[in-house]
């Protein structure tokens, strides 16, 4: 089994989430993490999709995206040859004694604290997965009330890009 990152340029029309969101449930496979944002041109969204699966199903999901008519290009994100991050928040439940601990680790991981209450801290953290699991790691021995993440979003390092149709 292997993890895949597709980024994935699509038009900005009514139905195009749904219409992506359906081909994996129709066919069985499973979207680990799906973000969709604007690009710099209003006519397209860029969407990025995790999936997990062997060969066989991650080169079938390819296939089947390169299918369907709001798909204008769809770029696989290869570790090393992309930049891949993910945005967290983290609300932990902290006492007066333990709150300067929970700012001292998010201070080593570079994460800002957004929100300050009497009983809590939020705190938000990006980077990549690995960075991500080890803050979350770290934050075991405190009560977390609450996790949101935005899921994985990444371009392709260097100067190419699916710009063919951004350009227009």
């Amino acid at each position: 089994m292997r993890k895949m990152v597709l980024s994935i340029l699509v038009e900005n029309t009514f139905g195009v989430l749904s219409r992506v969101a359906g081909l994996f449930s129709r066919r069985g496979y499973n979207i680990d993490s799906l973000t969709v944002g604007a690009t710099e041109n209003t006519e397209y969204s860029r969407m990025t999709v995790v999936a997990t699966g062997d060969e066989q199903i991650l080169d079938q999901i390819k296939k089947q995206l390169a299918k369907l008519e709001d798909v204008k290009e769809i770029k696989e994100l290869v570790p090393n040859q992309s930049v891949c991050r993910e945005l967290i928040l983290v609300k932990v439940a902290v006492t007066p004694a333990e709150r300067q601990s929970v700012i001292s680790i998010a201070d080593i991981f570079r994460a800002k604290i957004v929100d300050v209450a009497p009983d809590s801290l939020m705190v938000e953290l990006t980077g990549n997965e690995a960075k991500l699991a080890a803050f979350v790691q770290l934050l075991e021995g405190y009560t977390i009330k609450e996790i949101a993440r935005t899921g994985i979003t990444g371009l392709s390092r260097g100067a190419g890009d699916m710009g063919e149709y951004i350009d227009d």
